[in-house]
């Protein structure tokens, strides 16, 4: 079991920056990967990035590439979404989700936090 707290969303204008953190509870947290989702106001929740268990590996959503930068930090259980150059469209809630893969669906995620507001005011 794995339990998310995500933090650091905010109000920020565009072209700002933010950077999201969450923390996982429990001593298995480097064996998961990690993914961070958006959801903005009437639309389906979809995938932002993604990291393997040892940082190795990163993906992102072609909208973030070269803009949003994922990472982790096993000792700390953490991960982190560094995001750059914010655009109105970035307003959403985000959430971070733990699962066995690092894929870019939320059926691959088994747990979930309970997500942190950005707002990119243009």
């Amino acid at each position: 079991q794995v339990q998310l707290v995500e933090s650091g969303g905010g109000l920020v204008q565009a072209g700002g920056s933010l950077r999201l953190s969450c923390a996982a509870s429990g001593r298995t947290f480097s064996s998961y990967a990690m993914g961070w989702f958006c959801q903005a106001p009437g639309k389906e929740r979809e995938f932002v990035a993604a990291i393997n268990w040892s940082g190795g590996n990163t993906y992102y959503a072609d909208s973030v590439k070269g803009r949003f930068t994922i990472s982790r930090d096993n000792a700390k259980n953490t991960v982190y979404l560094q995001m750059n150059s914010l655009k109105p469209e970035d307003t959403a809630v985000y959430y971070c989700a733990a699962g066995d893969v690092d894929g870019a669906t939320m059926r691959e995620y088994d747990y979930w936090g309970q997500g942190t507001q950005v707002t990119v005011a243009s």
